[in-house]
């Protein structure tokens, strides 16, 4: 790379090994971003990464607060900042009503979907808080379910409701800081984890029966992700919708 050509802006990105988070490294890397690949298994990382240069795969645990700290240490150690945390990992829960769930089923939940998003959130505006400029973007990965969740969810409906108020107390607090904070809610983007929630057999639907849901490709939510990263410093997309078109979310069915 030439000298007085300026580097691109760099990205952290957990759940960077398959789905939406692949989707989205994949679409930084192409676009010049210099981006850190998080995920528990360094295989799927070095897959998303595909040998591109500008690709750096750190395995890590979101659940662990010394797992993050050295992800962060990782991206300033190779790039000395951090502009853009895309918080994106995220694992379905179980299959489970209110009065059915196990505790243990839940705090697991919390711990990857809350707790890891509050772990990268705050390890991101330290770095945020300290680089020069300063300042920064975190983007949380909430879910249509922050809106309109589906029956015997309750876990995962839960916590990508709180992921709503992280959102906001994020940007509240970075708000002297130059870092500001937005949501992504993304509805049947086709990936594996919308196999596993009833995509594949028919989604679960309120009154109990199951249905076929359209589907939009998930390059498409990363393109979107791409654009809330994309914002000047001046601006901020505070919450994004993106769903398949006709999917029974707005109305009744």
């Amino acid at each position: 790379m030439s000298q007085h050509h300026t580097p691109g802006r760099v990205s952290v990105i957990t759940g960077a090994g398959s789905g939406i988070g692949r989707a989205v490294a994949r679409l930084m890397l192409a676009e010049g971003y210099r981006v850190v690949l998080a995920g528990r298994r360094e295989e799927p990382l070095l897959e998303t990464a595909a040998g591109h240069r500008q690709a750096l795969a750190v395995p890590c645990d979101v659940t662990v607060a010394a797992d993050v700290e050295r992800l962060f240490a990782a991206a300033l150690g190779q790039w000395e900042r951090v502009d853009v945390l895309f918080n994106n990992a995220g694992v379905s829960g179980p299959a489970a009503s209110v009065d059915e769930i196990e505790l243990a089923d839940w705090d697991a939940t919390v711990a990857v979907n809350l707790t890891g998003s509050l772990l990268c959130a705050a390890a991101a505006v330290r770095a945020m808080k300290l680089q020069n400029p300063q300042g920064g973007r975190i983007i949380n990965n909430g879910s249509i379910a922050a809106h309109s969740p589906r029956p015997r969810t309750v876990a995962y409906t839960v916590t990508k409701h709180a992921i709503t108020g992280l959102t906001k107390s994020i940007e509240l607090d970075g708000r002297g800081f130059g870092i500001t904070c937005g949501q992504i809610d993304i509805g049947n983007a086709a990936t594996d984890l919308l196999d596993q929630i009833g995509g594949g057999s028919g989604a679960m639907q309120a009154d109990g029966s199951r249905r076929a849901e359209p589907t939009f490709p998930v390059q498409e939510a990363a393109r979107a992700v791409l654009l809330m990263a994309g914002m000047p410093a001046s601006a901020n997309v505070g919450s994004l919708v993106v769903t398949a078109a006709g999917m029974p979310f707005i109305g009744r069915g």
